[in-house]
């Protein structure tokens, strides 16, 4: 079992160390990264200049690759032969903060998972839900505990294809977490507002500011699991068709 990890934070985050190390309890593990950070950085992929990569030596001493790339790039160059042993499966995260509701399409941590279910292999996103005003180093143990006991499952279970597992975790000690629920994806509220300014040479430029997204906890979807100290696990598919909305559609008079 070949596995590569990636995320969205950046080759020399914590999370990333602590996935890869947990993750050779169920094979050889691969670290290919971007270079920096690129949270919120959604699906992206580079078309228009080359991709370089380095390697790098993490904490541990652990060699991983970083690449001037998206999260979705480092995949895609994993799955296009980057490694000379074929993958088998890509593991993203943990990403310090949840990744729930309509965060998803904006979070390069899952975006990254989606990349690998695209080029057809299983996938997983890891996200931990540590508070915003959390003061130090976040401890990724319970995450990464979740996440290996998850990926287990779903190795001896089978996935179908075009599906991806996107985890959230809560943040805390492992023996309060309640366990496990199979979750839907919720819904976030963003509270953006633009913040006009002028610079020195007279010229407008604008910040996109706003408060922290809130989420509605609701009977069976991620953000209630969370609220209820339990590990949120969202079967995510890329097919994003509306099929509650083709016989209505279907019944339109085009002109």
């Amino acid at each position: 079992m070949h596995i590569v990890v990636t995320n969205d934070d950046g080759v020399v985050a914590p999370g990333l160390l602590a996935l890869a190390q947990i993750m050779r309890e169920l094979g050889t593990v691969s670290i290919l990264a971007p270079d920096r950070n690129w949270s919120a950085s959604g699906h992206v992929r580079t078309l228009d200049r080359p991709l370089r990569v380095r390697e790098v030596t993490l904490g541990d001493n652990t060699p991983a690759w970083a690449c001037d790339g998206a999260p979705s790039d480092c995949v895609a160059l994993a799955l296009c032969g980057f490694f000379s042993e074929p993958v088998d499966l890509v593991v993203s995260g943990i990403n310090p903060y949840a990744n729930i509701g309509d965060d998803v399409t904006y979070s390069g941590t899952v975006t990254a998972a989606m990349e690998a279910v695209i080029g057809g292999l299983p996938a997983l996103a890891v996200s931990v839900d540590s508070p915003d005003n959390h003061l130090g180093m976040v401890d990724y143990q319970a995450a990464a505990t979740y996440a290996l006991k998850i990926t287990a499952t779903m190795l001896r279970q089978g996935m179908p294809k075009g599906l991806l597992l996107n985890i959230n975790v809560p943040y805390l000690p492992l023996e309060k977490i309640k366990g496990i629920r199979v979750t839907r994806q919720g819904s976030r509220e963003y509270h953006d507002r633009l913040d006009k300014r002028v610079d020195p040479r007279g010229k407008p430029y604008y910040w996109a500011i706003g408060d922290l997204p809130t989420a509605q906890a609701e009977p069976g979807n991620d953000a209630e699991a969370l609220q209820n100290q339990y590990v949120s696990v969202t079967p995510i598919q890329m097919d994003l068709t509306a099929y509650r909305f083709l016989p209505e559609m279907n019944s339109w008079i085009w002109e």
